[in-house]
This record gives structure tokens, sequence and C-alpha cells, in this order.
């Protein structure tokens, strides 16, 4: 749980300062070529700040290693250090419980930057075998946002 206190609190102060920077966009007066520029640029200025501070250590088990863009996607990439599992029940034991909490933190903390258009992604890897894990893909139509009036 303190990884994704700390991850939906990093991602809230970092989407209200990108928002505070005059980087809002009035939807109905932009080609979706432009917000999609305009997407990519958000997505790499925040790849590019939070990463300032990598890797970083979330919990005893957790070490959020890098994050960066592919186009208008955030993919952060932790590393996980369990020495008494072994990746396959890990798999089991966690994949079901973390998805859901991702998925509902994200939608909750990253809502500006998911209706954006701005997607996030979530790898896991083993630290001991650097397998995959897991992986969340976040889009706004995960979330169960109401629909614009």
């Amino acid at each position: 749980m303190k990884i994704l206190f700390f991850i939906y609190t990093l991602l809230a102060m970092f989407t209200q300062n990108l928002f505070a920077q005059e980087m809002q966009v009035k939807y109905q007066n932009v080609s979706q070529e432009k917000m999609r520029e305009q997407n990519i640029q958000i997505a790499t200025l925040a790849a590019k700040e939070i990463s300032k501070n990598l890797p970083q250590k979330i919990d005893k088990y957790t070490t959020l290693k890098s994050i960066e863009n592919h186009n208008t996607t955030l993919v952060y990439t932790f590393l996980i250090n369990d020495s008494r599992k072994s990746d396959t029940v890990i798999r089991k034991q966690d994949h079901t419980r973390m998805q859901k909490a991702i998925t509902e933190g994200l939608c909750r903390s990253s809502k500006r930057f998911l209706q954006a258009g701005i997607n996030i992604s979530y790898k896991y890897l083993s630290e001991k075998s650097k397998n995959l894990l897991f992986r969340f893909d976040i889009a706004k139509d995960k979330c169960n946002y109401p629909s614009p009036r």
C-alpha cells in the first residue's frame, strides 16, 4: 500500500504542476493531431521530470526503476524483490489485488491525464530474474468516469 500511496501522491503533485503551467487545452478549439502532439509533449515532460529522482525505493519489496513515454503513454517500470516467493507465486497471489488497487488509484489520481488521452502503464519486473511479473495498462476507458453532458 505504501507504493500506491507514493505513486498517487507523486502523480497528483506532478499533474497539478503541469496543468498549472498553461498546458490546459480547450478541446473544442484543437484538432486531433494538435491534441496528440500536445499529449506527447506533456508525456515527455512528465517522464523527464519524474525520472530526475529515480531509482526510488517505494517499500520493502518495490523500487521504481524508470519512467519513459511511448508517444502518449507514460510507462513506469518497477522492480519487485521478494526472495521469499518465486515469480510464479507472485503472479498468482498478487496480480488481481494489485490490478484493482492500481486501476482505482490511477483513475482517481491521474484523471486529468487520462481524460486528456495520456495513458499510463505500470510494468513490474522481478529483480532477480528480470522477467515481467505484471503489466497494467490504464486508459480512460478503464475508469468509470461520468459521461460528459
